[in-house]
């Protein structure tokens, strides 16, 4: 009698068991987030934009994202490719360069729905956040690299625009430079283009050839100055990403970008409801930026002394443009004690350090 009133209960069990299955509807699987993605370059121009690709991919991978890349786009196409992406369900848009600074911040009140991030911009909106990183710490640490590495003390540097930004990157390097190398002098030559490689090859020629210089470093998208370097046997520092698999004879080190450090976090914060519209600019500590490995041809004291420095950094007890700081013409631009403000650092940086040399026709 006990077996069969037990085995009736598992019965009864089973069928109860049975009907609440049935009743309940399969769980609908959570819709994948589409992110329109505006790059200035190319995905593998082994530079400024492969660095937001290769860490918008590893973003990607980690919060099930369904990414579209768009390559090359300029300031006159770039507000219809962000209509495709709406027209195409994207819930976030992320742009690249400054150069969409105009229309991105359009697109954000045209689109009040959409989430943007502007990479170099500076807006800020209940939808829009501007973001970048404070690079110049690593360009410091770079002259660092390069003062102690030159024999000749004779630097080159190719830079795009005499804009804030590369201005800061530029007086960031030189101060490294001359923190190690009191007699070593910076001379710079402007391409006034990012990505115009005929120019940049140019102007490293240019600089090799008319002055005594056995480090090359460059503030371009195009990474023309290192392959003029390696053809000289010039000891090269580049940006963005590292190229020394490229050139393992002649490459030094470089300043390079982590962006999976940014996406990550943020855009998560994003698909969490908590998205801030506001104006990042990140430091060392972050992870953002670094530098990359030394090459086995660099210095011996160059390591020791950008471990220490970097720690500095990190720490927020130091940073690069404390005063007392001289520009190129012996005027006193920041006093002992003093540090420059975020503002003049990205708005105003029209002047040059001590050690810089503008190298004109």
């Amino acid at each position: 009698m006990k077996k069969i009133i037990i085995i009736s209960i598992i019965i009864l069990l089973a069928m109860v068991t049975g009907l609440i299955l049935i009743s309940v509807e399969p769980e609908e699987k959570e819709e994948t987030v589409k992110v329109g993605v505006v790059l200035n370059g190319y995905m593998n121009d082994k530079s400024w934009s492969q660095s937001h690709y290769e860490g918008m991919e590893k973003t990607a991978e980690q919060l099930g994202l369904e990414i579209t890349y768009k390559e090359f786009v300029t300031a006159d196409n770039v507000a219809w490719e962000i209509e495709q992406f709406v027209k195409q369900g994207c819930k976030i848009i992320v742009a690249n360069s400054a150069i969409y600074a105009e229309q991105i911040e359009h697109a954000a009140k045209q689109y009040p729905n959409i989430y943007f991030y502007h990479a170099t911009g500076v807006g800020e909106d209940r939808n829009l956040a501007s973001y970048f990183g404070r690079m110049y710490q690593m360009r410091y640490l770079t002259g660092i690299a390069a003062g102690l590495q030159t024999k000749t003390n004779e630097i080159g540097y190719v830079a795009a625009f005499p804009i804030s930004e590369v201005n800061r990157g530029l007086n960031a390097f030189t101060l490294g430079v001359k923190s190690v190398n009191p007699d070593a002098t910076v001379y710079v030559r402007w391409i006034n283009s990012w990505n115009a490689d005929e120019a940049t090859a140019n102007a490293t020629e240019k600089l090799i050839s008319d002055h005594n210089i056995d480090v090359i470093a460059m503030h371009t998208d195009s990474i023309e100055p290192l392959r003029v370097a390696d053809e000289h046997g010039v000891m090269s520092i580049g940006y963005n990403i590292d190229n020394s698999g490229l050139y393992p004879e002649t490459y030094l080190t470089a300043a390079v970008w982590d962006w999976e450090k940014f996406y990550t976090p943020h855009i998560r914060k994003c698909l969490q409801g908590k998205f801030d519209g506001v104006n990042y600019w990140e430091s060392s500590d972050t992870g953002i930026m670094n530098i990359a490995p030394l090459s086995d041809k660099a210095d011996s004291r160059i390591s020791e002394k950008i471990e220490s420095e970097m720690k500095r950094l990190k720490s927020g007890t130091f940073d690069v443009f404390y005063g007392p700081v001289y520009d190129n013409m012996g005027k006193l631009r920041v006093a002992e004690g003093e540090n420059m403000t975020d503002n003049a650092m990205l708005n105003e940086f029209d002047w040059y350090v001590e050690g810089v040399v503008i190298d004109e026709e």
